[in-house]
């Protein structure tokens, strides 16, 4: 199980900033999922290009079965992950995208003005999550009991959680 964590950041990538969203999802995963799994990190910089290239290669090159991509979902002018997964899917899963505005709804008005979602290219499962590492565990604790079953259906590796953490749904055979 390869699991990508892709940071989408003009300042964390130019080292203007620490990049503290990816490590957030990487500590939520460590708590989450006990099946073996191997991480792979990158930092990139915001745009279609940069998004889509990277994403590209993460699941055709690398092979990830699960990626996180965190930041670029916004309004403003750069955040164009939202236009690159668009390029590059070959199915959207738009219930993924409702489900983690309605949950941070419940916490800020601004939620409304994410345009964060998920799909699939090939055996690879791709979910936008925001950038502020409480809104990422909020995310993940949201959206994470479907990805198991998902990862299942598109043929990618087999995913385990802990149901302490969070109960992952199959239905029964």
């Amino acid at each position: 199980m390869k699991i990508a964590i892709l940071t989408v950041s003009d300042r964390a990538s130019e080292g203007v900033y620490e990049d503290i969203s990816g490590p957030a999802i990487e500590s939520w995963l460590a708590r989450a999922v006990v099946s073996p799994y191997l991480v792979i990190k990158r930092v990139i910089p915001d745009g279609v290009e940069s998004v889509s290239s990277a994403l590209i290669d993460l699941c055709d090159n690398v092979g990830a079965d699960l990626i996180l991509t965190t930041g670029g979902t916004g309004p403003s002018p750069r955040d164009q992950t939202p236009e690159a997964m668009a390029l590059i899917l070959e199915k959207e899963l738009p219930g993924f995208g409702e489900l983690l505005r309605r949950r941070s709804l419940e916490q800020v008005p601004t939620a409304i003005l994410s345009r964060q979602t998920a799909g699939t290219r090939g055996r690879s499962l791709i979910i936008n999550l925001p950038g502020r590492p409480r809104s990422i565990e909020m995310s993940l604790d949201a959206v994470f009991a479907a990805v198991p079953y998902c990862l299942d259906l598109i043929g990618a590796g087999r995913i385990e959680t802990d149901p302490a953490v969070i109960e992952s749904f199959r239905p029964e055979k």
